[in-house]
């Protein structure tokens, strides 16, 4: 079973990418964040015709949205707003597979970038992103209170260890890799003893990264990137699981996302 998660930058936009990703990867299950079109101008029929007959959508037009297609059934959608905002940041799904012994949930999230400034006094954009991350910290344990098996994905928009950004030093006091953001989101993981898959059996003087920005006219001459995007697992599938990759040959493709697709395999 092969799960993808991708901040897709519109979906209408990069529907051929997204084709071809699918062409070369042959994902089971596609997560995808920043949609950025409602329920209603889902391209729904183009999606199926690529196999993919499952789909949950939790869109909002030209912003955010959160999508989970699948060629697996869905026995159930899991739907829910975060700071009593309806912005479109989480879709979920519970997965029946064969060769697991529970269900299989999948958790999709689309964490708020957090604006410019890292101080919650001036910048009300950080403080919505603290608040979503103590929500998120709640939401995840509370989903985890039943032993079954969880995949959680997303942009998560930080970068926690010290070489998921190019630059600890430089990037300290920048939004995604400040202290605290760092700390919430590896609160949530150690917490909730999820394994990080991208740094899974991977050397911590290893650089990982899943974005690079649309400002370097070279992205891959100055490789100044951020490991942004996230696949977590629960205990129980670490016995599961096979590989993982980063697809980064999608930041070469004409107008690409800023984000690629990474996979894990179980």
């Amino acid at each position: 079973m092969k799960v993808i998660t991708w901040n897709i930058n519109s979906i209408r936009i990069r529907l051929n990418q997204l084709s071809e990703i699918i062409n070369e990867l042959d994902p089971d299950v596609i997560c995808l964040q920043e949609i950025k079109c409602d329920n209603d101008h889902f391209p729904l029929k183009d999606i199926q015709s690529l196999g993919y007959k499952y789909i949950a959508i939790k869109g909002q037009p030209s912003y955010n949205g959160v999508a989970i297609i699948s060629r697996l059934k869905f026995i159930e959608v899991l739907n829910r707003n975060f700071c009593k905002k309806d912005d479109s940041r989480y879709i979920g799904a519970r997965i029946k597979h064969s060769n697991l012994k529970s269900d299989l949930l999948i958790h999709n999230f689309y964490v708020p970038a957090g604006g410019d400034e890292p101080d919650i006094t001036i910048n009300s954009k950080f403080l919505h992103k603290m608040e979503f991350l103590d929500e998120m910290y709640s939401y995840i344990k509370e989903q985890l209170y039943h032993n079954q098996s969880h995949i959680i994905v997303g942009d998560m928009n930080i970068a926690p260890h010290i070489n998921d950004v190019w630059s600890h030093k430089q990037l300290i006091n920048v939004v995604s890799h400040t202290d605290i953001e760092r700390q919430k989101l590896t609160n949530i993981i150690q917490d909730n003893h999820l394994i990080d898959v991208m740094r899974h059996n991977i050397p911590d003087d290893d650089k990982v990264y899943s974005w690079w920005s649309y400002r370097n006219r070279d992205w891959k001459k100055s490789n100044r990137g951020r490991r942004l995007d996230h696949i977590w697992i629960t205990n129980n599938l670490e016995a599961h699981y096979k590989d993982h990759s980063i697809y980064k040959k999608s930041r070469d493709f004409d107008r690409p996302s800023d984000h690629v697709p990474i996979l894990i395999e179980i």
